[in-house]
């Protein structure tokens, strides 16, 4: 294999653990903590998880193992999109497994929660574990979209396990997979399997988070990788002085990514979608808000600028967001076929007009062709619009340059205007995890091997107190039912993990939201470069600004 002398160099990282898990398997212990409950809908919950809820938290601190010796084979899967530090998780969950009982066996089913159905799998080895040590991406065994929801394919999970002599399955992925952890993990102990379900939180969004999980894995390598970029680009437009730049970052439902990297960059311009929705801000409103910052600028021939846009921000647009549930109506059942059929854009539009209430209409008509066309790409499997093609990016940016020429042919606007548009999503799904995530993820496996260990089941991996040096971390678990509540899918009622939005009266925005003005006006670009590996622990091991804040251990330059 070619390695990079990079890849040579991160094989060899030690990834640090917290105190307790250094002190060697021997001496780890249990501390059990008080009852928990479902965070709403408590009485729902407990009906359906009368085997998994209502458990103790727990922590590990040092102190003689009391945990039952026997041999663990010990299934693992990745679930959803790719987030950095994936493969450390199954290394520390590997290493713990291994120096527990040699004898133990570590199963890695292929391609997400299919390969458990499918019974497609690797037995995981040091060799080849060895060569995905603090990497990125999930090729150690691939990841997958697959649900683990209904009895069949719960039956099956329990054959597949009892075939291989499974003791216990990890499933590590963000809110729904950790949903579908507790689901499997309730039917185990309700069919007596013997089987474990643990899960591992993940997810570079950052909205699997609450008081117990500080975050999620592979935020903090994304967020590093977007904030590099996006600090390149400011250096750029810095040094050009004649474009606005439009970045869209990763976030559909919350807008963690966009305010981390806003924090770290501190651009002109950064939307937070969870704003919108409380202001129930209008396009136009935030149009006019962009504007209004571009024309104070160009006014002092500053015509340049960087924007941050959340992926989502449209859904959060009151308008907007009963826009596209008209259009779902609209292209209902065989709608969408006569629709499609028409022969030109313009037929479609006459179609759209006889559809659309009047208020939906006047949204429609305002946005520019472009947008109004991505509104009728490809459906998604339900029917429905897939806002995560709409690029939000390019309809502000049309939307200010309209509201830019009218101000100029009015005499305010003096400047001038030419935008670029980027979006930064894949890059930071794989990128090499930081020292932050290796360690972290690292002890969420760890930690995972020692929960199966002393017999848990329906409980997240947690490692707490992170914006702390590593050998002060907290590891210990929590029940996965603490986090449900029950939201409508599709028709239904479902139990959930309850997503965490941004908090507008939380630390982290309120520092934004003190700083924002100055940054809008004035140039005060912040270049985070890229990510270090080696060298003081203030530069390699930070963690970011966001947890820094929400812990009051950030410290302003």
């Amino acid at each position: 294999m070619n390695l990079s002398p990079l890849q040579k160099a991160r094989y060899e990282y030690s990834p640090k653990l917290p105190g307790m898990l250094r002190n060697g398997i021997a001496d780890i212990c249990v501390k059990e903590g008080a009852e928990t409950q479902s965070v709403a809908d408590q009485e729902k919950i407990k009906a359906l998880f009368p085997n998994t809820y209502g458990k103790k938290e727990i922590t590990f601190e040092k102190g003689q193992n009391t945990s039952e010796a026997k041999k663990q084979v010990v299934g693992v899967i990745l679930s959803g999109g790719q987030a950095p530090g994936g493969h450390n998780v199954v290394c520390g969950l590997y290493d713990a497994l291994k120096a527990t009982n040699k004898d133990n066996v570590l199963i890695g089913f292929k391609g997400g929660p299919s390969g458990l159905i499918e019974d497609n799998f690797i037995v995981l080895e040091d060799e080849y574990v060895d060569q995905f040590r603090n990497t990125g991406g999930f090729d150690i065994i691939g990841s997958g979209r697959t649900k683990l929801e209904t009895q069949e394919q719960f039956a099956i999970a329990a054959e597949v396990c009892k075939k291989h002599g499974v003791t216990a399955i990890v499933i590590i992925g963000g809110d729904d997979s950790n949903t579908n952890a507790g689901i499997l993990a309730e039917y185990m102990a309700a069919n007596n399997t013997g089987v474990q379900v643990i899960g591992c939180p993940k997810t570079i969004d950052g909205d699997l988070k609450n008081e117990d999980i500080e975050i999620s894995f592979g935020f903090d390598t994304a967020c590093k990788t977007y904030s590099e970029m996006i600090g390149n680009i400011e250096r750029d437009a810095n040094s050009s002085k004649k474009y606005w730049h439009f970045i869209k970052v990763m976030g559909r439902a919350a807008s963690h990514v966009a305010l981390e990297c806003g924090l770290q960059t501190q651009p002109n311009i950064t939307l937070i979608s969870e704003e919108v929705a409380a202001k129930k801000q209008s396009l136009s409103e935030i149009t006019n808000y962009i504007a209004d910052i571009v024309e104070v600028r160009g006014n002092k021939g500053l015509n340049y600028g960087v924007a941050i846009i959340p992926e989502g921000v449209v859904e959060f647009v009151p308008e907007f967001s009963a826009l596209i549930q008209e259009i779902n109506e609209m292209l209902a059942g065989a709608k969408a076929d006569a629709f499609n059929e028409l022969p030109s854009w313009a037929a479609k539009v006459e179609f759209i007009e006889k559809g659309l209430t009047k208020e939906a209409l006047e949204v429609f008509n305002i946005l520019p062709e472009a947008i109004q066309q991505q509104l009728f790409l490809d459906r998604d499997p339900h029917g429905n619009v897939q806002v995560s093609l709409i690029e939000s990016e390019k309809l502000f940016s049309a939307m200010v340059a309209t509201e830019l020429k009218a101000r100029k042919a009015a005499g305010s606007y003096k400047g001038k205007f030419t935008a670029m548009h980027h979006f930064m999503g894949y890059e930071g799904r794989c990128a090499f995890p930081s020292n932050f995530d290796a360690d972290y993820c690292y002890s969420l496996g760890y930690n995972a091997f020692m929960l199966i260990q002393y017999g848990y089941t329906g409980y997240l991996s947690k490692v707490s107190n992170l914006s702390a040096p590593a050998v002060e971390w907290v590891a210990g678990g929590m029940p996965i039912t603490k986090m449900m509540n029950i939201e409508r899918r599709h028709g239904e009622d479902k139990p959930v993990i309850k997503k965490a939005l941004v908090e507008l009266d939380g630390a982290p925005f309120k520092y934004f939201e003190a700083h924002r003005a100055e940054w809008a006006e004035n140039t005060c670009f912040r270049y985070p470069g890229a990510i270090q590996y080696y060298g003081p622990s203030e530069v390699c091991d930070q963690t970011t600004i966001t947890l820094a804040l929400e812990q009051g251990a950030f410290k302003a330059e």
